[in-house]
């Protein structure tokens, strides 16, 4: 597939070998490609039909016609944008482990005990939450809102206990009672801006006290992508905990940076990197803290250099203003 895009004019994304680009003065296609589902879209509906039948001639594809469902992902256009969401995946899910006339519930997570390696008895078929874990880490594609619980049940994978498999049937019912919950997406005018929300919740593990980091990144007003993640190592204080997620959100934001551009986004800079620990935020600009910060590992200072090319810029924002603490801690609503 490959070699015969290449042929007629396609190149390889450098930031995405998923993604294949054909431009020809202001026509343009845009070809995705994950190992036998295709995504084709285009700005000249001749060109694009025309590129679609020498495709059919070369391959046995069947065309499906206008985008509605793509490796799990229905797809809905509206007059505002699209609609992306994974209702009949999750109605599969809550139909396996019998589960779809659970009683709802309001948060994914109980906040008023945390999650341990040593409490409650081990399953004695761990195989039912494993399966219901990986379930659930495949619907975090279209819901940023679960992501944090099941980052959190996802830890006891090699010895489940009861409280572990009780917490992930918990995120099941908080889906029972938020089926139709997806991202929605809306035209924005180009330039647009990139920005980041990062935070972290210092030593929030009880047993091994390491922390966790989450970000949010939005395209204008778009949610495109997030993570919730453990840290490696443990953190000396919070501010540190806050400044690797700072790094990781500055990362990502510099790869996405690359991808739009490559897709022929338009985007403003500096990107954008919100933090509510000033700390971290003194930390992104000043190299001087020595004392503080010279255990810190060098790529994490990747968000210092990011920051001296002015191509980001770190911005305090307040507690109450952080999106991105639902992706960090367990929270009452």
């Amino acid at each position: 597939m490959s070699s015969f895009l290449l042929a007629v004019g396609f190149r390889i994304s450098k930031a995405d070998s998923s993604l294949f680009i054909y431009q020809h003065g202001s026509d343009i296609i845009y070809f995705l490609l994950y190992v036998d589902d295709i995504v084709v879209t285009g700005s000249n509906d001749r060109i694009l039909q025309c590129f679609i039948d020498a495709l059919g001639r070369e391959f046995d594809i069947k065309d499906l016609g206008p985008l509605h469902y793509f490796l799990g992902l229905q797809v809905t256009f509206h007059s505002n944008g699209i609609h992306l969401n994974q209702v009949k995946y999750a109605h599969d899910i809550l139909l396996k482990h019998d589960l779809l006339l659970s009683k709802p519930v309001s948060t994914p997570m109980s906040t008023k005990s945390l999650l341990s390696t040593n409490d409650g008895v081990l399953l004695d078929n761990p195989t039912v939450f494993r399966e219901m874990v990986g379930s659930l880490q495949n619907l975090t594609i279209t819901r940023p809102d679960i992501a944090f619980a099941v980052n959190s049940v996802s830890q006891f994978m090699s010895k489940p206990r009861v409280p572990h498999l009780i917490a992930a049937k918990r995120i099941l019912r908080y889906i029972k009672g938020t089926l139709d919950h997806g991202l929605s997406f809306s035209p924005q005018q180009q330039p647009v801006h990139l920005s980041a929300y990062s935070d972290a919740d210092w030593a929030g593990c009880p047993d091994s006290r390491l922390s966790t980091s989450g970000y949010l990144i939005y395209l204008g007003s778009n949610l495109i992508s997030w993570c919730s993640k453990k840290q490696p190592t443990i953190a000396r204080s919070s501010a540190e905990s806050e400044y690797r997620s700072l790094a990781h959100a500055s990362a990502e934001t510099t790869w996405l940076g690359y991808l739009l551009y490559e897709l022929g986004a338009h985007i403003q800079f500096p990107i954008l990197l919100y933090c509510d620990n000033l700390s971290a935020t003194y930390m992104a600009s000043n190299p001087v803290f020595h004392a503080r910060t010279k255990h810190i590992e060098l790529d994490y200072h990747f968000v210092r250099e990011k920051v001296a090319l002015r191509s980001h810029l770190v911005n305090y924002v307040p507690s109450v203003d952080q999106p991105a603490d639902l992706l960090t801690k367990l929270t009452t609503s």
